[in-house]
């Protein structure tokens, strides 16, 4: 690592980046304290950093270790468990915004459905999608961030985005609305 990148550079210039991560990760209620855990454990590793792989690499590696401990976690298990019957915080606040239309409910609550059903899948096949399809990583670079062989993280993507569609299919009755764009509506009895 270039010795002119000290600890409030590097805070300054992925903490943005590493935040919206761990957002689409663990939920908006964990992710500021999760950033933080994050860039902890960089400061404390940051004189043994070798730059072996760029900075960017090594943070999300960090914070995607981070995430999964935290989704492993028996009380983040137990609390998320418990979150089911209210609603996890992201889609209640998207559902409290004031709306002037209906068809910016119905959109409001698609997003919460679909965003329930990959918060279900398994952490790796999460961290994947997130990097590649939401924050728009090419797949070297989500291999890089995740440790993992250029064929391994093509193969992990290959297989989230299949999983991510057998969800959906069993979660969410999809049609064309009245504007001709894709909708979705919940199917009733999968708990979802």
């Amino acid at each position: 690592m270039p010795a002119t990148i000290d600890f409030q550079t590097l805070h300054g210039r992925y903490r943005p980046g590493i935040l919206r991560f761990l957002r689409r990760m663990v939920g908006e209620a964990d992710a500021e304290d999760m950033t933080q855990v994050v860039f902890e454990r960089a400061n404390r590793s940051l004189k043994e950093f070798r730059g072996d792989s760029s900075v960017a690499t090594w943070l999300y590696r960090i914070a995607t270790n981070v995430a999964v401990d935290l989704l492993r976690s028996p009380a983040f298990r137990r609390r998320d468990a418990s979150l089911e019957e209210v609603g996890e915080p992201d889609a209640s606040t998207l559902a409290e915004r004031p709306s002037n239309s209906e068809h910016q409910a119905i959109r409001n609550e698609m997003n919460a459905c679909i965003r329930e059903v990959v918060e279900g899948l398994p952490a790796n096949y999460r961290a994947v999608l997130i990097l590649s399809d939401l924050e728009g990583f090419t797949p070297a670079e989500v291999a890089a961030r995740l440790g993992l062989s250029l064929e391994a993280a093509k193969i992990r993507l290959h297989r989230a985005r299949g999983r991510l569609r057998l969800a959906l299919e069993q979660a969410c009755q999809f049609y064309r609305d009245d504007l001709g764009q894709l909708s979705c509506d919940r199917k009733q009895g999968d708990g979802i």
